[in-house]
């Protein structure tokens, strides 16, 4: 009789600790953004300039932290000093958003794919296209140019912020 009480303890708390692991894996839905969202380096509002953006939900934080260009998100994100951890990234489906006024189709930024080096600009100037599906991305890449990149494929020289003033040995 003790063994069975003990396997059915045992169970309770194995079904109770995979409930509250998955409680601590769920993420933080996308939070559309506003006509007064601002970006969370520059101030710029995110509602009035074209190409994707991205949020970021950082553990703790109440509300994401938003950003009007990928780029951004990207940068802030592959610093090596970030020390806050991240919840959730979430950029904007451009295969489904409209270029020029984008709104909704948030996806998940680490499955997404990214167009990096096309002609096409963002608030900031040349983006970092990002799409859902791969078939899209090759789409956008076949126009504009570019190479397509998984979110792991993305690195710290692919998303500087300075525009290479740092690196300009001219002056």
């Amino acid at each position: 009789m003790k063994c069975i009480r003990r396997g059915l303890a045992a169970a309770i708390c194995g079904v109770w600790l995979a409930g509250c692991g998955e409680a601590e894996r769920s993420e933080p839905a996308a939070i559309e953004i506003t006509e007064s969202t601002s970006c969370a380096l520059d101030g710029m509002l995110l509602a009035h300039f074209p190409g994707p953006k991205a949020q970021v939900h950082f553990v703790g934080a109440e509300f994401p932290e938003y950003f009007c260009d990928t780029v951004e998100m990207f940068s802030i994100h592959l610093r090596p000093e970030q020390a806050r951890l991240v919840q959730a990234l979430y950029v904007q489906d451009m295969g489904k958003a409209d270029w020029n006024a984008p709104r909704g189709h948030w996806i998940d930024a680490r499955t997404a794919f990214y167009v990096v080096g096309s002609d096409a600009h963002g608030s900031m100037g040349p983006t970092i296209a990002s799409f859902a599906q791969v078939a899209e991305a090759a789409a956008f890449r076949d126009q504009h140019g570019g190479e397509v990149l998984r979110f792991d494929e993305v690195t710290p020289d692919m998303v500087v912020l300075d525009g290479g003033v740092l690196n300009d040995q001219r002056m």
